[in-house]
């Protein structure tokens, strides 16, 4: 992610040799996202991440790296938190907290076809299943209870149409949310943030094969449809109009119930929810677009890509066909 606390390789080093991973050869930042400091970790036992949590604690930390444990231990290909000789998860590095995990192989598909989306909705599944056992809880914190917190902060960086906009979909997601449709989606532990950079493929045996998912640290516990939402107005949008791929979205939703069948309750609120993932990625674009932090290495994304993914699932709902 960016770079916001720069990390000399002598502390670096003398936590990789602390978690028995061997000595540090190799120390480079990692580019892209904006939440929290990261770096590529290169040892002679392996390849390792860094990651320094900026806006996280030590009380929040321990949901996070112990639910990646868990799903880990039950074949769900995520990054393995190190410990530490007395079993701790969360370290410190530059004052910070901070974790090291194991570096998933392969690379991203940012152009993904129908059989990477497939691959997606299958895992996604097996792993909301996976995490139906993990017994802590930690609420979703860029939920609902974020966005009412944040819209009131990003309302007058916008223009009178997109502050009606934001504002009327806020209060349809709170009354969702308070309805008894809503109330009784089937919840869980969600990755919360599963777009196409957080994901890796690998080609090198055969045809292309999903071998991770990473970054969970916006992961809690809330609806699995919001997951299925936020990877379908990701994997399965145009990256420039934001209108839904229909043959994309029916490969998704099709390998991601071959898995785990939908109830009725969640088919017919999965509209609702499209648009509520699309809600929440332009409150946080608009967020750090318009508030940013200071950073070594930083690039804000553009949040009119998910103004227009909002309008569009308002105009055109979507149900996957059944």
């Amino acid at each position: 992610m960016a770079v916001y606390t720069e990390v000399g390789f002598a502390e670096a080093d003398a936590l990789c040799q602390q978690l028995g991973l061997g000595p540090l050869t190799e120390l480079r930042g990692i580019q892209s996202g904006i939440e929290n400091t990261n770096y590529y970790a290169t040892t002679v036992k392996g390849q390792w991440v860094l990651t320094l949590f900026e806006r996280l604690d030590d009380t929040q930390l321990p949901y996070y790296l112990k639910l990646m444990q868990h799903l880990a231990e039950r074949g769900i290909p995520v990054p393995a938190p190190q410990p530490a000789p007395d079993g701790r998860l969360v370290h410190r590095v530059g004052g910070k907290p901070a974790s090291v995990v194991t570096r998933l192989p392969g690379s991203h598909r940012l152009r993904p076809e129908a059989p990477h989306c497939a691959q997606v909705g299958a895992m996604l599944a097996r792993m909301h299943l996976a995490g139906a056992s993990f017994q802590m809880q930690q609420p979703h914190l860029r939920g609902l209870a974020w966005w009412v917190e944040t819209v009131p902060v990003v309302l007058p960086h916008l223009q009178p149409a997109q502050a009606k906009l934001i504002t009327e979909e806020l209060a349809y997601q709170q009354a969702l949310a308070a309805s008894p449709a809503g109330l009784a989606l089937p919840t869980g532990p969600i990755h919360a943030d599963l777009f196409r950079d957080n994901v890796m493929f690998d080609d090198t045996a055969g045809p292309d094969a999903l071998c991770g998912f990473f970054d969970f640290y916006f992961a809690g516990t809330d609806t699995w449809l919001f997951d299925i939402a936020v990877c379908l107005n990701d994997w399965c949008s145009d990256l420039h109009s934001g209108e839904l791929d229909e043959p994309r979205a029916t490969a998704f939703m099709r390998a991601y119930e071959a898995e785990r069948e939908l109830t009725h309750g969640e088919v017919r609120a999965l509209p609702a929810l499209l648009r509520a993932a699309a809600l929440r990625f332009w409150i946080s674009r608009l967020w750090d677009w318009h508030l940013p932090r200071a950073a070594a290495m930083l690039s804000p994304k553009d949040p009119s890509f998910f103004e227009r993914v909002l309008q569009h699932r308002i105009q055109r709902p979507w149900h996957p066909p059944r």
